[in-house]
């Protein structure tokens, strides 16, 4: 029988399909992404519900896979049903109903299903222990994700994740120190370390994000170690020190901001200012020459005005971020930001997104450019047009390069030029 996959959300969603789609290939299922002309039997779909937005597309989804293949068996997991239960359990297309706590058993409620065909709705709570899930491979990758940590402390008052998630949990580290080791006999060049309040990794363990990032390094096989989105929090000096002495460890980090201004970091509950914020870029430029800063940036929270927004831009320019992911608030029910007073129009969020996204495409380009003469390490990813291969810097810049090696392949080479913040180069 045939399991097709679809995955809505982070890097972590990435990872625990890829988790499942192991547990069912070996419980003997063929499985796959879902795409158009494939005909499932079973259909998985690994939701997110960071925004209101997330599960509009969720629903769209389901009534395409329902309309499209009404004979599969359909499945729904992940972040959605796990923070709104009853609305899940609701999706009358659905068949299998699941949380976030069950994905290891996956071929069981299917098979459950094949044999009583009765619908499954199971959301149990989040458990106390991090779920033990394992990849020993990454199909069509050149870079593993591998998750190292659970749930979130913060409940910023427009995040929902706290209730999909639950409270910060930790990879053990002997499971940790295994799983990259089964990674690098595949062939894996380059682990990146994930988890949905990265920095918090050790915070129910008595362990910091530096014990997760030496214990992989020590790994033989492995030449690049990447972090995964992090928070400004639990960043102390002596763990900066500790990371800086890791050699494999890339100099990019992906700082969530959010909002450059003081007052909208307050009404969303950040845990830090921009004098804070600021001070710690400081840092990381003093322990990682060179290195490069990207991050996360939201336009249009509730009660931000034009002024807030123009500092908030104008804090962005003074960082200079590599690279910025910018998104506007989405209401999320069951937040205090859903209920809070002046929520800004949808017309003035894709304004303000238009004027973000022209300064960072400047940031971007800048940063590119300031590669040019260089000699970079990049690691060969997909084939592009006219017989270029791209592949990334340490960095996180994207590179252009005409090349015969096979992805997979860490190559030297000399950058020669930027085009929309990328930059080409020449093998040396």
């Amino acid at each position: 029988m045939r399991a097709l996959f679809h995955t809505l959300g982070c890097k972590v969603n990435q990872y625990e399909t890829q988790a499942m789609r192991q547990y069912m290939e070996a419980a003997g299922f063929e499985t796959g992404e879902l795409q158009d002309g494939t005909i499932p039997d079973i259909i998985v779909i690994n939701s997110c519900t960071v925004t209101g937005e997330s599960d509009r597309k969720l629903r769209q989804l389901l009534h395409r896979c329902k309309r499209e293949h009404p004979d599969a068996v359909l499945v729904l997991t992940g972040c959605m049903p796990q923070a709104f239960p009853e609305e899940a359990a609701g999706f009358s297309e659905v068949d299998v109903v699941l949380g976030n706590a069950a994905r290891r058993r996956l071929p069981e409620y299917i098979a459950r299903f094949f044999a009583v065909h009765q619908r499954i709705v199971d959301i149990p709570p989040h458990d106390k222990a991090f779920e033990k899930l394992e990849l020993a491979d990454y199909e069509g990758r050149t870079r593993a994700f591998l998750k190292i940590e659970d749930g979130c402390n913060r409940f910023c008052s427009y995040c929902i994740i706290p209730y999909a998630r639950g409270r910060v949990r930790s990879k053990a580290l002997a499971d940790l120190k295994s799983e990259a080791q089964a990674l690098a006999e595949r062939g894996f060049r380059e682990i990146v370390l994930v988890g949905i309040n990265l920095t918090a990794f050790g915070q129910d363990t008595g362990l910091c994000i530096a014990d997760a990032v030496e214990a992989v390094c020590a790994v033989d096989g492995i030449a690049r170690v990447r972090l995964g989105s992090i928070e400004p929090d639990h960043l102390t000096p002596a763990i900066l020190a500790r990371l800086a002495a890791q050699r494999k460890l890339c100099p990019q980090f992906h700082l969530a901001l959010q909002s450059g201004c003081d007052a909208t970091l307050k009404r969303m509950n950040r845990h830090y200012t921009t004098a804070e914020y600021a001070a710690l870029c400081d840092d990381l430029r003093a322990a990682f020459p060179q290195c490069a800063v990207t991050t996360d940036f939201m336009v249009g929270f509730p009660g931000e005005t034009d002024e807030e927004f123009a500092a908030s831009l104008a804090f962005v320019e003074k960082i200079g971020f590599s690279r910025v992911h910018i998104f506007a608030y989405s209401r999320r029910a069951g937040t205090p930001a859903a209920k809070a007073p002046a929520q800004v129009t949808n017309k003035v969020k894709a304004a303000r997104s238009r004027q973000a996204a022209q300064v960072c495409r400047v940031l971007q380009e800048r940063c590119a450019a300031a590669l040019i003469g260089q000699e970079v390490e990049v690691l060969l990813e997909t084939k592009a047009e006219n017989g270029l291969v791209f592949g990334y810097t340490p960095q996180y810049v994207g590179v252009h390069v005409r090349t015969d090696r096979p992805a997979g392949t860490l190559l030297t080479v000399r950058i020669t030029g930027e085009e929309n913040g990328a930059c080409t180069a020449e093998e040396i």
